[in-house]
This record gives structure tokens, C-alpha cells and sequence, in this order.
């Protein structure tokens, strides 16, 4: 490039991403950069965690292929629960650079809060279609926070839900989500400010909290159940009782990751499992290398905490119809 030269890229708010990327369409593309990674078409090495006061920032970077196209993504996201109480300001805050990876231009820079809830849930519904009973149908929301409303529509359009519930220990937000649920999609969904209150009549469970202890322990599940687990994004944060983990079959996103910052860390710690008696990493269940549920009775539980395959794969989607369209450009030289 010519000194003087001005780089073009675009810049894509939330709400673009929203307009740009259905449901449907993220779970398309995080699916394809599961089955590219066992392929030798997608990469991602090890997130890097800074611990904070009051939360931490973390940065995970990938490439795809998708085509002739070679894409990397660097995402930066903040993570600090207080947030909403305290500050007023989300849990979660960050930003993603979509890079073309054949000759490093930056193709976009993205609003990543509005990406990770995405393809964040897009991740929980490709689990729930692999690994959740053909006949589940109850599902219950663990926290009703930001990751709720998106986990209900990628769960709902990979099974056919039946009814709710949505467990908050605010229950007047409980109501008002299970109320908004039930117009949205139209399944009943009803509120509760207990999760074993929950849990213990539904056979699809997604737990989307800011929780450091377990919330849900082997007796407050049922035998055939999925366990979504997406709370667990840093090392001190844990849903799942390692009790629960060790008595079901645990795949997981990234064994790796999750071995150092999921529900999974925990249950190493107490002794309760090992990273090889984890089934599966997603990618695997997705390319048939290794089974999913053979019997009715086994639980499931999805231990995620987001991967930057996830990231890219959702991020150029966005990026490739937003070009198409004429997103608004910013310059730099």
C-alpha cells in the first residue's frame, strides 16, 4: 500500500447486526465453523483472560475459510456483572475487527455484545438438535438476562417447544420476560423465581447467570434431560454442580477453554471428573466422529463459554451483507 494510502472498512452497530443476522442464518455459519475446524479450514488457539476489579476483559481471535474468502477475528469483550446495578452499563462490552486474512486489511469493525448473544445461542440450539431428546419439549430460562431472549429463539427453531419457564431471583423480571416470551413465539411460558422450580419440569434447560456457585445439582434434574451451561465465560463463574457434570455425558465447546474458565474448571477441581471424561467437543458431534445421545435416559449438558470460531463464522455473515448493501464506511490511513 502506497504511503498515504486510505484503508476503508465498515462499521456495524448493534442494531446492523441484528438487521443483518436472523437466527437461522447464525447457526448456519457457527455450524459451518465447527465442521471447517475439523476440516483444517477454521483455527483458534487459546482466548487470553485479564482478571479485573469487579470482572475481566478477554480477547479470542480466529480464522475461517469460507470459500475463496480467508477471514480472522479479534474480539476484545469486557465482562463485569455488576455492571447493570452499579454502573449502568451492560455485563457485557466489547468489540470485534474482522480482518482479511490473505492480505490483513480490516474489513469491519463490529459491535461484539449484540454478536456474542447470537452466536452465543446459536451455539446452545445446533447442541440442543444434537444432543436433547427428539420429543423435548419444555424448556426452561435460567436467568433472565441479556443471552435469554436469544436462547429461546435458537432453541425454538431446533425443537418444537411446547411451553416454559423462566426462573430469575428477580421474579417481577421473570414475569415481564415470561410474558414477553409468550407473545414473541407463542409458547406459554410461566415465571418463577426458583430454577429447581423450573428444572424439575422441563427436559431442555438453558442457564444463562452471572452465578460463582452452582445453581442446579444432580438431583434437580431429570433422567433425558439438555443442560445449555453458557454462564460460565470466566474462571470464577460456575452454574453446574460438579456432582451434575460427573453424572452426565459433558460436551463442551473448547476442551481446552473450557478446562480453565467453564463449568468443566470446576469439576476438575473438586475431583469430580477429567478432561478425558469429557464425550465430546461440539465440532465432533456435528461431523458424526463421535456419537450423540444413544438412550432416552441420558442427561446432556453443553458446558459453553464461546469460542472465537463462533465469532468469526457470525461476523462475516454480517460483514458480507453489509458490504453488499453499502454499510457506512470509516477511513483510516
Amino acid at each position: 500500500m502506497d504511503a498515504g494510502q486510505i484503508m476503508s472498512a465498515l462499521l456495524l452497530s448493534a442494531a446492523d447486526i441484528r438487521a443483518l443476522l436472523s437466527p437461522a442464518d447464525c447457526a448456519a455459519a457457527v455450524e459451518h465453523a465447527f465442521r471447517e475446524s475439523r476440516a483444517g479450514g477454521a483455527f483458534a488457539p487459546a482466548p487470553m483472560h485479564l482478571e479485573c476489579d469487579g470482572g475481566g476483559v478477554h480477547a479470542k481471535g480466529a480464522t475461517l475459510r469460507k470459500g475463496d474468502a480467508l477471514y480472522a477475528a479479534v474480539k476484545v469483550n469486557a465482562n463485569f456483572p455488576a455492571n447493570p446495578g452499579r454502573n449502568g452499563l451492560p455485563t457485557v462490552q466489547g468489540v470485534l475487527v474482522l480482518i482479511d486474512a490473505r492480505n490483513g486489511a480490516v474489513l469491519a469493525v463490529l459491535d461484539s455484545t449484540e454478536l456474542t448473544l447470537l452466536r452465543t445461542a446459536a451455539a446452545s440450539g445446533i447442541a440442543a438438535r444434537y444432543l436433547a431428546r427428539k420429543d423435548a419439549g419444555v424448556l426452561a430460562i435460567v436467568g433472565c438476562g441479556a443471552q435469554a431472549a436469544p436462547h429461546v429463539a435458537a432453541v425454538a427453531a431446533a425443537l418444537t417447544i411446547r411451553c416454559g419457564f423462566a426462573a430469575d431471583l428477580d421474579i417481577a423480571r421473570a414475569r415481564r420476560f415470561a410474558q414477553h416470551m409468550t407473545a414473541l413465539h407463542g409458547i406459554p411460558f410461566e415465571a418463577s423465581s426458583s430454577p429447581t422450580e423450573a428444572t424439575d419440569r422441563s427436559d431442555i434447560i438453558v442457564t444463562a447467570t452471572t452465578a460463582t456457585a452452582p445453581i442446579l445439582d444432580a438431583a434437580d434434574i431429570r433422567p433425558g434431560t439438555f443442560i445449555a451451561a453458557v454462564g460460565a465465560d470466566s474462571p470464577h463463574k460456575g452454574e453446574i454442580a460438579p456432582a451434575l457434570l460427573a453424572r452426565a455425558r459433558v460436551v463442551v465447546d473448547s476442551l481446552g477453554q473450557c478446562a480453565i474458565m467453564g463449568d468443566l474448571r470446576h469439576a476438575i477441581a473438586a475431583g469430580a471428573m477429567t478432561a478425558a471424561d469429557v464425550h465430546a467437543e461440539i465440532a465432533d458431534i456435528v461431523i458424526g466422529a463421535v456419537p450423540g445421545r444413544t438412550r432416552e435416559d441420558e442427561i446432556f449438558i453443553f458446558d459453553s463459554t464461546g469460542t472465537a470460531l463462533q465469532d468469526v463464522a457470525a461476523a462475516s455473515v454480517v460483514y458480507e451483507r453489509a458490504a453488499a448493501s453499502g454499510g457506512v464506511q470509516f477511513h483510516f490511513a
